[in-house]
């Protein structure tokens, strides 16, 4: 199919010189296929030129004409969005376009700036067209909220789906990202955590989703794993995440209040627990505390912390709430930012090892 619009003529002799111009002014239109007669080299354009831009050509190219014609579209794939929609949105709107989106599987979710909003679709299908991977592109409609920790999205392109398969650390995980909670972001954490357990360990997982933490340390090492969530969604996607990745005999998911489940069926049996919950951990110090083992363990302790002094309040938070347990903690294994979450905020970890 053919595209018309404006474009600049020039001899063949300025051919070159002008396709480097019209770049540095962001007015060459990389979609379109050049075109040329015997004479003359025709350069699509993104737009009409302005006055100042004619300006800048004559006194850079000399000769030229600015003509309307029908090109072909290149079969080249855009090298980003902004690319893409260079000739679409004004300057200042390509400078609000986002620069990178989480993938989960083949779903693109990303985070439109209210100046965007009524652009989003267009953005949606810019990234279709740009990344051959992605099949459905969201927008973040909200913050993860409520106690099943989910998310509302906006549907800007795509297949009108929001469950996928993600691959990530020799995984494969199930998600409906409408439904469970699920961040692409913490895949070096998770691979982190795997490598630290040693065989024969019993791990207990407080809130443990769609099986990231819990599927990845089976799937390295002999362990087992008591994997527990509240929001049931989750829990079915962790059964069939286990299954998926064949470690069956090694996690054991429960569905249900961490507290609840940990004071009934798993009260001291923990060599190790995480406690990625980062909005509300503190609050299930004690039950970490209940979930080990007598003579101890290692706790996996996430939190949100702004800067500058991102650890010392998460290391409080943990010394006060292990001894209000009448537990000590004997060292600070480790300390990482794991993950941004806002300006001057991240995620955090802190390991400690627990007498």
């Amino acid at each position: 199919m053919m595209c018309q619009g404006p474009c600049l003529a020039v001899p063949k002799k300025k051919g070159q010189d002008a396709k480097l111009l019209l770049s540095d002014l962001g007015l060459l239109d990389k979609r379109l296929l050049v075109a040329s007669d015997s004479d003359r080299v025709f350069w699509p354009l993104v737009r009409d030129v302005s006055e100042d831009e004619r300006l800048v050509l004559e006194d850079r190219l000399g000769s030229f004409q600015l003509v309307y014609r029908e090109f072909k579209p290149s079969k080249k794939r855009p090298k980003s969005i902004l690319e893409e929609l260079g000739g679409t949105l004004s300057p200042e709107q390509l400078a609000l376009l986002p620069h990178s989106f989480d993938a989960v599987g083949d779903i693109a979710v990303l985070e439109i700036p209210d100046e965007l909003l009524d652009q989003r679709f267009l953005v949606g299908e810019a990234v279709l067209r740009v990344h051959k991977n992605i099949r459905v592109v969201l927008a973040k409609a909200g913050k993860v909220d409520g106690v099943n920790r989910v998310r509302r999205f906006t549907h800007l392109a795509g297949e009108k789906r929001t469950t996928t398969l993600h691959r990530e650390n020799d995984c494969v995980f199930r998600v409906d990202l409408a439904s469970v909670y699920f961040s692409p972001r913490l895949v070096t954490e998770h691979a982190r955590v795997a490598r630290q357990i040693r065989p024969g360990e019993i791990v207990v997982d407080l809130f443990a989703g769609v099986g990231p933490f819990s599927i990845q340390i089976a799937k390295v090492v002999d362990a087992r794993v008591y994997s527990i969530d509240i929001n049931e969604v989750a829990v079915e996607f962790l059964k069939q995440n286990i299954h998926l990745n064949k470690v069956d005999d090694r996690v054991f998911p429960f569905s249900g209040d961490a507290r609840q489940i940990v004071k009934d069926k798993l009260y001291s049996s923990a060599d190790r627990v995480i406690m990625n919950l980062p909005g509300g951990a503190e609050s299930f110090i004690d039950v970490a505390c209940h979930a080990m083992k007598a003579e101890g363990g290692i706790i996996h302790y996430y939190q949100f912390a702004s800067e500058p002094d991102i650890f010392d309040e998460a290391i409080d938070t943990l010394i006060r709430g292990v001894e209000a347990n009448s537990r000590k903690i004997v060292k600070i294994l480790h300390r990482r930012k794991v993950r941004p979450s806002a300006p001057r905020e991240w995620q955090i970890v802190v390991d400690a090892q627990i007498r």
